[in-house]
């Protein structure tokens, strides 16, 4: 995403190298420019998701014009319209990575004793790995190699380093410049390994009004919103009709 609202949005996808491989490419993002694509083996569950990341962060920011950068899926969806979205992430003073500490085995306990001393326990964290950054954090991102080889070397499953290097990372440098939250909504609601998928029957207006807006407030630039998401998954392809139908009345497109 630009500083140029007449370029403002453009796409970056990576998608698998063949078909055996992990078929939910997830990679979407916002930038200034044109369409593109990136392909390498990615497999769920790995380093490798990440590597994704960072390929299309550094692909991102060899356009200088580039300032904000949001990962997405292919399962996600826009609950507000272009120019709302381009008006709050431009305007944050923050970048949004969710970064938390839980003291249970799904987070403190994935933490590996070979990270010391440059990552500590009390420096681990855990977090959605649906982010949004400027671009000073993007650098730092694709930059870093100290502590991202730890990561691929000792973040191994059940650790998964999409979940956890990015809120370890942002929270031990670059704290300060994180609301500490994400912007994509996720129904966790059903406790299992993976999120609620919304299909045709969940797509209404209230529900969809829901996730603009259900009474929470959110921290934006040292303030409260109630407008704490701008997009959401997991949405199954069946959903894209009723969506479609809903988009005008709803979000004026």
């Amino acid at each position: 995403m630009s500083d140029d609202v007449g370029k403002a949005i453009a796409l970056i996808c990576h998608r698998g190298s063949g078909k055996d491989n992990f078929t939910e490419s997830w990679n979407f993002r916002f930038i200034g420019g044109g369409l593109g694509a990136l392909t390498d083996k990615v497999q769920w569950g790995t380093v490798s998701l990440f590597d994704a990341e960072r390929r299309l962060l550094a692909n991102a920011l060899l356009d200088f014009s580039n300032e904000r950068f949001v990962l997405l899926s292919e399962s996600c969806i826009p609950v507000y319209n272009f120019p709302t979205v381009y008006r709050y992430l431009t305007g944050s003073q923050h970048s949004f990575v969710q970064s938390y500490d839980e003291d249970s085995r799904y987070g403190r306990g994935r933490y590996n004793q070979n990270m010391k001393p440059d990552i500590l326990l009390h420096d681990w964290r855990k977090g959605s790995q649906w982010f949004e950054l400027n671009r000073s954090l993007a650098v730092g991102i694709v930059a870093d190699t100290k502590y991202y080889t730890l990561f691929k070397k000792y973040c191994l499953p059940a650790c998964y380093p999409d979940e956890h290097y990015l809120p370890t990372y942002i929270k031990k440098f670059y704290g300060s410049l994180s609301s500490n939250r994400t912007v994509t909504y996720v129904d966790w609601s059903q406790l299992g390994p993976h999120p609620a998928t919304f299909t045709a029957e969940n797509i209404t207006e209230v529900f969809i009004q829901y996730i603009r807006n259900n009474g929470t407030l959110c921290p934006y630039n040292f303030d409260r919103t109630p407008i704490c998401y701008l997009f959401a998954r997991k949405f199954d392809p069946t959903a894209l009709e009723p969506l479609l139908n809903l988009s005008l009345k709803v979000m004026g497109f």
